[in-house]
């Protein structure tokens, strides 16, 4: 039995049509698809507790990154594997692991003739809550560009996300991090952003850390240092192809934890605004069982 979760809000509607080429896919290819349709957050937390009470044989997820981190304090270390149909604006996680982003269907169909893999899952201490996460958190001038476009109402799609890129940009000041990894001391570490990775994007593709795997039981961790405005937007073009770690402005380590604090942090993960002034980042190795293509990369 296929258990098939899906948001329908996810992708500004597209969800919808991808969570009915998954399930007709699914059922043409002889499997028992039980569909389970969440008009909110918490109704597709609850049903998907429901679901994996019934203990499918997977569970077919259709939407975005933000669907999955909602519903991942129930999937982390359940033993059923996950199936992943992208169905969001970004699909970073979907990027990360090979699978099929314009095909509902091939998605869908994973949960049948994919592969298992084990992967890890991020966590984000704050506030007395556990958040957890799949992609980059993002902490500093890229989370503030985040909150600047959730608080624009003009203009629509891509166009408000470069504006507010713009509205940052002018605003540009260094963020006064207090970094401590992996029982470190901390240390002052001004800058103009901090990314902590499980996967390499965030944003639809912008590889801010590259060299980031999710299985390999780390984070990886890049750090920005203090910039002007002309050499941020020089940056970018090195930030689009992955190509910034070898800039001297630019730190990268990996840790297994990392605290983090500023008194203007917003710290933003897999799309969502998850804390502010200061957290606690750590990941759970192989707690998450993902149905990936056959000979896909490890």
């Amino acid at each position: 039995m296929i258990a098939l979760i899906a948001n329908p809000r996810s992708g500004k509607g597209r969800g919808a049509a991808a969570a009915d080429a998954a399930a007709a896919a699914l059922g043409a290819a002889g499997a028992d698809v039980r569909v389970h349709i969440g008009a909110s957050a918490a109704e597709t937390r609850r049903l998907t507790g429901d679901a994996l009470a019934g203990r499918p044989d997977a569970i077919v997820v259709v939407g975005g990154d933000g669907t999955v981190s909602e519903i991942l304090p129930e999937l982390a270390g359940a033993d059923v594997p996950l199936a992943l149909v992208p169905a969001g604006t970004g699909n970073d996680f979907a990027r990360a692991l090979g699978l099929p982003r314009h095909d509902p269907a091939g998605a869908a169909l994973l949960a049948l003739n994919g592969e298992r893999r084990r992967i890890d899952v991020g966590e984000i201490v704050a506030e007395g809550r556990i958040t957890p996460f799949l992609t980059v958190a993002a902490l500093g001038f890229d989370a503030k560009v985040s909150d600047r476009t959730n608080l624009l109402r003009w203009p629509r799609g891509a166009a408000r996300y470069y504006l507010a890129i713009l509205v940052e940009v002018v605003r540009l000041r260094p963020t006064l991090f207090r970094l401590a990894c992996d029982g470190e001391s901390a240390r002052e570490a001004p800058g103009t952003l901090v990314a902590v990775g499980n996967t390499a994007s965030y944003g639809g593709g912008m590889p801010i850390c590259p060299e980031a795997r999710p299985d390999d039981g780390l984070l990886d961790v890049v750090h920005v240092a203090p910039l002007g405005r002309a050499r941020l937007l020089a940056l970018f073009p090195l930030l689009l192809r992955g190509r910034h770690l070898a800039r001297q402005e630019v730190a990268h380590r990996r840790v297994r934890e990392i605290a983090v604090s500023a008194p203007d942090l917003v710290v933003y993960a897999d799309g969502e605004r998850i804390a502010e002034k200061e957290c606690t980042i750590r990941v759970r190795p192989g707690t998450l069982t993902v149905m990936v293509p056959r000979g896909g990369a490890a």
